[in-house]
């Protein structure tokens, strides 16, 4: 039998609590043990499909050749369809258990494993916490608010209305009354009912995250990835690439003609255009979406990003693989993980602990002040965040999670040797020996990088306005790509200046398919979410940037709330719940 055996739930089970990397794909159960530290995406991206079926993210990150190679790793296969376990990095804790009775649970038990003899979830023993097979989500303990006994209490000001799932299965959520007054909640509760407000907005809004309903859409997902395949989607068009390359050399032929006739800040405007346009070309290549090929592709993103950006390719990778993974979600999601200067839900109230930095995000009073003001502070922190880019790959190169093993162990030597040759030629050749004065030199390091703020709002701004609501393991990979991501409409012509990330959502769900395909796919995904049943979510530039900056004085106004429940309890000792 060997690699065709059939493993049962409980034994895959098993294999987890022994610590083993267990992954689901195409029926396949998969041991990456092995494979972990030569991983060229980062072995984080596997580690949060541990007890998974991952067969739409492994098809959507990966070759057919590739996929072929996974064989190697298979050590049996699953019959029918595969409930996901919660990986233990996300929180899911696995205690070895007998594997003659798969209704047993131990202690702690990581969810979404509550599974009968016939393959079908029992929601009899749902976790409140963790289970997504009941169709409630997480809520507060009800039990431990005073009851409002004044109805005029619900007419005071900072007073709204919550819908909070019963504590009993339903198929919807049981109303329960109950008013924002600071006065009435611990900073911890407020924040559970602000997440949870979340939660329940999303499942109102979006298909069903049970088992059947999710399985149709991701049917329909794979179909329309055939229909992607198919239609030649995943073709690079390299005249597309010429044109791109002719603009790129056109911004940064100005900057020499400006810097040469001492035209300073000339120079620095059409250096910052040049970095921000080819910057694009990176991403397209951090996703081999530019030749397919490894190398090749990571070479053009070295050069590109290393040398021609002075930004480790390699930190984005890692960084933006996890993100487009666990999109959105702040305990894990590394593109929203901005605190203390900005916060993108109320999780973060309670000091996430990120598994992609592994580093306690404190909430301090520092952040109580920060957020409230995000909204104003957005655009000037953005003028500057390509030099926290640059912090941020040098800590990565010079750390553990830098590839040291496999198929990438050479990036890291060659990144730290173009990283090099970048800072030589602008830090050394340009801003030492060619510009005259430290004033102008400031003027032009700073000029030249708030050129390229746009792209930072443009990275931010298909996510920070949707949706960090958790659903559970049941959630479809289409879906939670499409809940959690936004389009951004603009005419064909202004697509260079976009450089792709309009179609963010459409990129998502196809991370390899070239850019100058994605308009054509785009129509392809117009008629998949409406098939399923799914909003696709597209704004202007403009009212996109207003819907960012909404969900920034959201939870700024969250923030508010939460520094009055605090100064309350301070001042009378009193939070309005019964202890």
């Amino acid at each position: 039998m060997g690699r065709s055996k059939i493993l049962t739930r409980d034994h895959i089970y098993n294999l987890i609590a022994d610590g083993q990397t267990i992954v689901i794909s195409q029926q396949r159960v998969l041991r990456l043990d092995s494979w972990l530290e030569k991983h060229p995406g980062g072995k984080l991206t596997i580690m949060h499909m541990v007890g998974r079926d991952a067969t739409d993210e492994m098809n959507a990150y990966h070759s057919a050749r590739t996929l072929k190679t996974m064989s190697a790793f298979q050590i049996g296969r699953i019959e029918g369809t595969w409930t996901n376990f919660t990986p233990p990095i996300r929180g899911g804790t696995f205690a070895r258990r007998e594997e003659n009775n798969p209704l047993k649970l131990v202690a702690d038990e990581a969810p979404y494993d509550s599974i009968g003899t016939d393959g079908e979830a029992d929601t009899s023993c749902c976790d409140l916490k963790r289970d997504p097979q009941c169709t409630r989500s997480r809520s507060p303990n009800l039990s431990k608010v005073t009851p409002i006994s004044n109805p005029a209490l619900l007419d005071k000001p900072n007073t709204t209305t919550l819908t909070v799932p019963s504590i009993t299965h339903t198929t919807s959520p049981a109303s329960v009354v109950l008013p924002l007054n600071p006065t009435l909640y611990t900073p911890s509760v407020y924040t559970d009912y602000a997440v949870q407000h979340e939660i329940d907005r999303d499942l109102k809004a979006y298909p069903s995250i049970d088992i059947a309903t999710q399985r149709r859409i991701t049917l329909r997902y794979q179909e329309l990835h055939r229909q992607v395949k198919e239609g030649g989607h995943y073709n690079c068009r390299y005249l597309e690439y010429a044109k791109e390359c002719s603009r790129y050399s056109i911004f940064f032929a100005l900057f020499l003609v400006a810097l040469k006739q001492q035209w300073y800040l000339a120079s620095a405007v059409f250096l910052g255009l040049f970095w921000h346009q080819i910057m694009f070309t990176a991403h397209d290549a951090g996703h081999m979406g530019i030749t397919h090929n490894f190398k090749i592709d990571t070479l053009i993103g070295i050069f590109v990003a290393d040398f021609c950006c002075g930004l480790s390719i390699g930190w984005w990778k890692s960084s933006h693989n996890v993100h487009h993974l666990i999109t959105n979600q702040p305990e894990h999601d590394p593109d929203i993980q901005n605190v203390p200067l900005f916060a993108t839900s109320p999780s973060f109230f309670k000091s996430i602990h990120s598994s992609y930095y592994n580093f306690q995000f404190v909430w301090d009073r520092f952040a109580d002040v920060a957020v409230q003001y995000q909204r104003y502070t957005y655009y000037p922190i953005m003028c500057i965040a390509r030099f926290n880019l640059y912090l941020l790959s040098w800590l990565f190169l010079l750390s553990n999670k830098a590839p040291r093993l496999g198929a990438a162990s050479w990036t890291r030597p060659t990144e730290l040797l173009f990283m090099a040759g970048y800072w030589y030629v602008f830090g050394y050749c340009l801003l030492w020996k060619t510009i005259p004065t430290w004033s102008l030199r400031i003027i032009f390091v700073l000029v030249s990088h708030m050129i390229t703020m746009p792209l930072h709002v443009q990275i931010t701004l298909s996510h920070w306005a949707m949706s960090t609501a958790d659903l559970g393991e049941t959630e479809s990979f289409a879906q939670k790509q499409l809940r959690t991501t936004m389009d951004v409409e603009c005419p064909a012509w202004l697509d260079f200046i976009h450089g792709g990330l309009q179609f963010q959502a459409v990129h998502h769900l196809f991370p390899r398919v070239p850019r100058h395909n994605l308009r054509r796919v785009q129509i392809l995904v117009r008629e998949f979410c409406k098939d399923v049943g799914i909003e696709y979510k597209i704004l202007g530039f403009v009212d996109g940037n207003k819907k960012v900056l909404g969900r920034l004085g959201e939870v700024g106004k969250q923030v508010e709330l939460l520094v009055q429940c605090q100064k309350h309890m301070a001042e009378t000792g009193e939070s309005g719940l019964a202890h």
